[in-house]
């Protein structure tokens, strides 16, 4: 089950595409971040995802959110990924699954994420849940339009 809006959102540490450790706490200290989980790299739809989120980073960078990917890929998969496609955002490495089940974002019986993201603000606190396992360009429409009404 996935976490709703007003939760707090669970504290991790991961691997990042560099192979050093993210905390989400540690790393997010009075920042906001949109934390994506998709299924895999180099598939079309999480491709097509990754680079819609590419397309708009400025302006959630803008806004100082960081967006963050997480999918059961390895580091070095992600870092191939990140750099064929140009993504300017990290990746994380949860290869156990065990963020994405926290999050509510793991398939059952596959050890793969599903198509959730999260925008989480300052404080940790869960402010959006965009869930759509088919549509991931629609994860940064409905982000978007999360940052609208906050405006």
């Amino acid at each position: 089950m996935s976490l709703k809006q007003g939760n707090k959102a669970p504290d991790f540490t991961l691997l990042d595409e560099n192979s050093k450790e993210f905390n989400l706490y540690r790393n997010m200290n009075g920042r906001a971040c949109i934390l994506y989980f998709y299924p895999k790299d180099f598939t079309p739809g999480c491709t097509a995802e990754a680079c819609s989120f590419r397309d708009h980073f400025n302006t959630f960078r803008g806004l100082n959110i960081d967006v963050i990917g997480i999918s059961t890929d390895d580091p070095a998969t992600h870092m191939r990924f990140k750099k064929q496609y140009d993504l300017p955002f990290t990746l994380l490495s949860d290869t156990d699954g065990e963020v994405s089940k926290l999050y509510g974002a793991k398939l059952p019986f596959l050890n793969v994420s599903s198509r959730i993201s999260y925008m989480i603000d300052k404080n940790h606190k869960i402010a959006s849940v965009y869930k759509n396992f088919f549509d991931g360009e629609a994860h940064i429409r409905a982000m978007r339009a999360k940052l609208e009404q906050l405006k």
